[in-house]
């Protein structure tokens, strides 16, 4: 699941002003200029420069004109937008599916993202939850909600961001279809279809005491990130702020870079089934919180090994949204180049140590993590 700048919105969204449709696949929310003009204070695309067309000025047609083009096509595609629903091979007989939302607020903020980092995240977080079952990434479904006085660039923007991460993480990977509509948040909800490529998906909960614990991807460099965009990202209110935030990312790129627009180790995902990985899981909520999950489901301990956590155990264990692929594999494996053995598991079932010690839990929930404001 998503965990970005946990601190969001304090206005539940809701159903902004005008008719909803669906049409070809893709809904949309016809807002009205007079709703347009109500929301512009919370327009997320400001910027202060010359006025130019929002979402309420245009009409379906012309709004997905300018998305359609600018999307990947998916490799497994027969049938893309256009029609009621999306048609695609499935070669091994199976899906994976997964799904995820990106929340203006509790998972990001406007001053800190551009749209082009939002598409991204958005895409890369529902690539790892697929090559987390050891499944190759095949097709996206992207619905996003809008405030009607959002800039059709933003859009535009995410659109980018979209296809930019498929093409780098998942070559062949596209985006099929979606929705459009209005709310008070932008908001992004993604679903993720994956190929299993004839192997059986690898669980939570096939690990055993014994096996090694190995992880792929970095670990609290997003943790480490987001501390960086809340203590000088955000003026003296304490209210985050675009020109501060881009001052951050320029001085700490691979901290704030992870946070914003992560690139997970997709391909280590059919690579560590492959190799025989027991289980596997996306680092989306924090090392330990993860970890527990695997532990729980398998009905075995993790013990980390501290020298292999980096420089700060607290941010390694609790930093959240590494989106790395944490593995375990039977002791006699080769693990897969690209995976780093941090650990092993134990028979003491449920428990998550470090050199054999408990350590204070940390890691990201969505319902306690977010302070209401939207950014």
């Amino acid at each position: 699941m998503t965990t970005a700048a946990k601190t969001p919105a304090a206005n539940s969204p809701t159903a902004a002003a005008g008719e909803s449709r669906t049409e070809h696949g893709v809904g949309v929310g016809v807002g009205t200029r007079a709703a347009a003009a109500a929301t512009a204070s919370t327009n997320p695309g400001s910027t202060g420069a010359a006025p130019e067309q929002t979402l309420a000025e245009l009409s379906e047609g012309q709004v997905l004109a300018r998305i359609f083009p600018r999307l990947p096509d998916a490799a497994t595609q027969l049938l893309g937008p256009g029609d009621d629903a999306a048609v695609l091979r499935a070669p091994d007989g199976r899906f994976v599916v997964t799904t995820d939302m990106m929340i203006q607020g509790p998972d990001f903020r406007m001053a800190w993202s551009t749209p082009h980092d939002l598409g991204w995240k958005a895409a890369a977080t529902n690539l790892s939850d697929v090559a987390a079952m050891g499944a190759r990434p095949t097709a996206l479904v992207v619905a996003i909600a809008a405030p009607p006085s959002t800039p059709i660039s933003v859009i535009e923007g995410i659109a980018d961001g979209l296809r930019d991460c498929c093409e780098a993480l998942a070559p062949g990977c596209g985006v099929v279809g979606g929705d459009l509509s209005a709310s008070d948040a932008l908001t992004l909800a993604v679903t993720a279809f994956g190929d299993l490529e004839g192997r059986e998906p690898v669980l939570r909960s096939g690990a055993r005491p014994g096996d090694v614990v190995a992880l792929a991807g970095g670990l609290g460099e997003a943790g480490a990130g987001l501390e960086l965009l809340f203590r000088h990202g955000v003026d003296a209110n304490g209210v985050p702020d675009a020109a501060l935030a881009s001052a951050v990312r320029e001085q700490y790129p691979v901290e704030v870079g992870a946070q914003l627009a992560p690139s997970p180790p997709i391909d280590l995902g059919p690579a560590a089934a492959i190799a025989g990985a027991t289980a596997m899981m996306d680092l989306s909520d924090g090392l330990f919180i993860d970890a527990g999950r695997l532990a729980k489901a398998s009905g075995v301990g993790i013990d980390f090994a501290a020298d292999a956590l980096g420089d700060s155990i607290g941010l390694a264990l609790g930093g959240g949204e590494d989106h790395g692929l944490l593995a375990t594999f039977p002791a006699d494996a080769v693990v897969p180049e690209g995976f780093r053995v941090i650990g092993t598991a134990t028979d003491a079932a449920g428990a998550v140590l470090v050199d054999g010690r408990t350590h204070e839990q940390g890691g990201w929930d969505p319902y306690r993590g977010w302070d209401g404001a939207l950014g």
